[in-house]
């Protein structure tokens, strides 16, 4: 049986994940202390045996190693029982000859109504929900898709290092970072908040510190 703490609303970034026992086909894992240590993305579909679903699990097992290599594990979720999980896992194995090898939490309902994964109108099925949860247990993002949209790997691949990279230096990505139309993989150092510093930025731009478009959008190569 699944165990969530009392909670008031779902979670938002910033919060820490909300404690809960869960039901996995890698057995029972207490969240987010399983993961201690660790980044870890949680994302929900909607149900086992749909097309849908299935490139997305085909596309994050393909990606595993790169999470990995982000010290970041992956989980997913949706309300069906661990046995369909089970087969389906068999089915991509064998039709696919891709091996899931990240666990899967059979909910009954309670997790995703403790993180709002319920799809309005649509029953019990879950929305594609993403969460990137940083090594302290805190959510750091998240993102929510419709039952009719595949989400894109290669974006909550990007997103996670982006996190990581500003976390360890104390900056800002881009847009489409580390491909910016703009200041290609620069990263962006934080706006002055008072004058003196606005100048100092100015200062150290012309002397070739980094790069400035002005005062407030100072760039510079990441190191």
């Amino acid at each position: 049986m699944e165990k969530t703490m009392e909670q008031k609303g779902v979670p938002l970034l910033g919060d820490v994940f909300p404690a809960m026992q869960v039901v996995t086909t890698h057995g029972v894992k207490t969240l987010p202390d399983a993961f201690k240590g660790k980044w870890f993305v949680l994302f929900s579909h909607p149900g086992d045996f749909t097309p849908v679903c299935t490139t997305e699990f085909v596309a994050f097992q393909k990606r595993y190693d790169k999470f990995r290599a982000l010290n970041c594990e992956l989980i997913g979720l949706s309300v069906d029982q661990v046995f369909a999980h089970i087969k389906w896992e068999e089915w991509i194995k064998e039709n696919l000859d891709v091996q899931v090898e990240f666990p899967i939490i059979a909910d009954t309902g309670k997790v995703a109504e403790t993180l709002g994964l319920i799809h309005p109108g649509k029953g019990t099925n879950t929305v594609r929900a993403v969460f990137i949860v940083d090594a302290e247990g805190k959510i750091r993002l998240i993102l929510y898709y419709p039952q009719e949209i595949g989400r894109n790997l290669d974006e909550i691949l990007r997103a996670l290092e982006a996190l990581q990279v500003s976390d360890k230096n104390g900056v800002a990505t881009p847009a489409d970072w580390p491909k910016n139309e703009l200041i290609g993989s620069n990263v962006i150092i934080s706006p002055a908040r008072d004058v003196k510093t606005a100048k100092e930025r100015l200062a150290k731009a012309k002397a070739g510190e980094f790069k400035s478009y002005d005062w407030w959008f100072c760039h510079k190569e990441l190191k």
